[in-house]
């Protein structure tokens, strides 16, 4: 079977600048991509869980976006607009996917 290269840029950030993040993505050309909650982790400012905390830091989703490699520039661009001012991490990884007229 045939695969076609691919990225997949996965953004953690937090949940109150999830629609903030989308509709940059939407305007960048961003056609699809998928929201997962995130339970908990640890990072420079330690470990973190969703539940037991009341700080917006407990509220983290990871937005994950597979795209054709000429759009990843678009897409970081406008995910870098929001994440220099917020919490947020990026990370882009090479896939391969099937169908390549869905991405």
């Amino acid at each position: 079977m045939q695969t076609h290269n691919a990225k997949r840029v996965e953004i953690t950030i937090e949940a109150v600048m999830e629609a903030r993040l989308t509709e940059a993505l939407e305007r960048a050309g961003v056609t699809g991509f998928t929201i997962l909650p995130v339970m908990g982790g640890s990072g420079s400012s330690g470990r973190w869980s969703r539940e037991g905390q009341v700080s917006r830091a407990a509220g983290m989703v990871a937005v994950v976006c597979i795209i054709r490699p000429d759009r990843l520039d678009a897409l970081l661009d406008a995910a870098f607009s929001l994440l220099e001012r917020y919490i947020g991490v990026v990370c882009v990884t090479d896939c391969e996917v099937l169908r390549a007229n869905r991405f």
